[in-house]
This record gives structure tokens, C-alpha cells and sequence, in this order.
């Protein structure tokens, strides 16, 4: 008896990610957008207007999330700039604008006051190429951590602030788009995406150390809509040649139907965009590519016109 359930708290613990990433969350987010924006209210009160109805945790975190994601717009240029003042919760919801760790700071005393443990992290996110292997790259996001258990696969990341949109590479034009992708999610791929300050709040498997971290490729936000499990180059950095085609190669977790695969390379007048003859087998992508712009140089491969990884190319005669 203690063996079978023993069994079923191993098998909970396994699929809860799977279970929230495939949660249907409509009546949620509904509630969650229709109380408005709730100007010149308190936190405590909008978190108890958004939370109320649900009983459990995952409901009201996701209900946070929603009315956060959609209701406050990133400050990018304070961003641009990494200026972090008038990013206290009150603030926050003063203003209606913030950088990474006033959307951590709100969505955490929000579960904070709805009974959720919730912690904030920071660390580095990549936005550019120019940030790829810079040793040098200081303390840029901050996300939240919420807690439903003792164990840490109850533990799960949020970002409310890549939820509600996304910034240029040049840090000057936010575009307000929401996403459901970083509540709760996909461990491995925002461990490409993000590496915590404090190694403790890395969930799961991750790169080693901030060097590994700043090595990889940049992930775009679609990496999760494709589920990407695997990558070829996995590194950011690469050297070729005009005569010789480069192999890339990637794997998903599921088998969407791919209609075009474009790559997007080159610096200024000179980026070209170009569709590439690929090869799908079930969850598989791979395709070879041979450049021909002799120059060091972003290289970012698109499928169904949406951004999925960023190289730095070194391209030689």
C-alpha cells in the first residue's frame, strides 16, 4: 500500500508541468480581464478581486499573472537605460509601467497576499548578440519563483514582464503582446533563456555557470509554442565559410506541420532574408545553409515567420 502510493506521489510530481502547461485556464483569464484595470486601487484589493473566486493556488497565480500582464507595460526605456527606481509595488501600479523587478516585485505581494509563496530572482536575460559571451553583462531581469510545495518540482518560474510583451534588440520599442508561455514555464527552455544571480533559483537543468549561459544561442519566445528540446550549433558563436554550408538541426516536442523556414542575416542595408530548403521527420527540423556575406553578424532562423534562435556568425572567405 505505502509502495502504490509512493508510486502515485512520484507520478504526480513528474507530470505536474505537463498538467499546468496543458491547464485549461479560459474561465481564469476571463475573470481576470474582466475586472478591468482597477485604477487607484490598493494591491491587496485587486489581489483579493482576482483571486477570490478560485480555491486553488494555481488559479489565483494564474489570475495575478493575467491581470498584470495585460494591465502594465514595460519601461523600456528606463530599461535601456538600468534605472530600476519607481518599481515598488505601489509605483508600479501608479504609474502602470515597469522594468523586470517591478513585474517580479507586484506579482509577488499580489501571491504574497493571496496565501501563494512566491520569491523574486534576478539575474541575466540576453537581448542581443552584442550580449552573447560578455563576461562583463551585470544583473539586467528579475522574475518570480512561485512555490505550491515543499519540493522543488512544485516549484515553478514566472515572468510577468516577457508575459506582457516584447522589446527590439535595439532596447527602444516595446510591443504589447501577451503570452501565456512564462507562467509556469517550460524549465528547460527558460534555463536557456534566463540565469538566476543565485544558482539556488535555477530549477532543473540548466547551463552550469554564467559563462556556459552567456555561450548559448539566444532563445526566442516561440522556442515554447515549438516546445525545443534540442539545438544544433549549440553554440551562440560560430565561424564559416562563403564555400561551406553550415548543418542545422532541430527538435521538438511535438510534430507541428513547418511551411517555412526563413533566416534573416547580415548587418544594416546589407540583411538578407532568405527561405531555406529543409527537411522535416516527425519532430525533427534540420536544413543546411551556405552564407554568402563575408562579415561578423546576427543570424536568426524563423519558422512560420516567428523568431525561434539568434547565432553570432563569423562569416570568412
Amino acid at each position: 500500500m505505502k509502495y502504490t502510493y509512493l508510486k502515485l506521489v512520484i507520478l504526480f510530481f513528474t507530470l505536474t508541468p505537463q498538467i499546468f502547461a496543458q491547464q485549461n485556464f479560459d474561465k481564469v483569464d476571463a475573470h481576470a480581464l474582466k475586472v478591468g484595470k482597477l485604477d487607484s486601487t490598493n494591491m491587496g484589493t485587486i489581489a483579493t478581486l482576482l483571486t477570490k473566486p478560485f480555491a486553488e493556488k494555481v488559479d489565483k497565480a494564474r489570475a495575478i499573472y493575467i491581470w498584470i500582464a495585460n494591465n502594465i507595460v514595460y519601461d523600456v526605456k528606463a530599461a535601456s537605460k538600468e534605472q530600476t527606481d519607481k518599481n515598488t509595488t505601489a509605483e508600479v501600479l501608479l504609474y502602470r509601467r515597469a522594468v523586470g523587478i517591478g513585474f517580479a516585485t507586484l506579482f509577488q505581494d499580489m501571491c504574497s497576499s493571496a496565501g501563494i509563496r512566491c520569491l523574486t530572482a534576478d539575474g541575466h536575460i540576453k537581448r542581443n548578440t552584442e550580449e552573447i559571451s560578455d563576461e562583463e553583462l551585470e544583473k539586467n531581469h528579475s522574475w518570480a519563483v512561485v512555490q505550491l510545495g515543499l519540493s522543488p518540482d512544485t516549484w515553478h518560474y514566472v515572468d510577468v514582464a516577457l508575459g506582457s510583451g516584447s522589446v527590439d534588440e535595439q532596447m527602444k520599442v516595446f510591443t504589447k503582446k501577451f503570452s501565456g508561455n512564462y507562467f509556469f514555464a517550460d524549465k528547460a527552455i527558460f534555463n536557456w533563456q534566463h540565469f538566476p544571480d543565485n544558482p539556488a533559483w535555477k530549477l532543473d537543468a540548466g547551463p552550469k555557470n554564467k559563462t556556459a549561459f552567456l555561450a548559448l544561442p539566444i532563445i526566442r519566445a516561440s522556442a515554447y509554442d515549438w516546445q525545443l528540446k534540442k539545438f544544433t550549433p549549440e553554440l551562440a558563436v560560430q565561424k564559416a565559410t562563403l564555400s561551406t554550408p553550415v548543418n542545422f538541426s532541430f527538435v521538438f516536442g511535438k510534430e507541428d506541420i513547418i511551411n517555412k523556414v526563413t533566416i534573416h542575416y547580415g548587418n544594416g542595408k546589407k540583411k538578407k532574408i532568405k527561405n531555406a530548403l529543409y527537411n522535416q521527420s516527425g519532430s525533427t527540423l534540420s536544413f543546411s545553409y551556405k552564407f554568402d556575406v563575408e562579415d561578423t553578424y546576427p543570424v536568426t532562423i524563423l519558422l512560420n515567420d516567428d523568431e525561434l534562435i539568434t547565432y553570432k556568425f563569423e562569416v570568412v572567405e
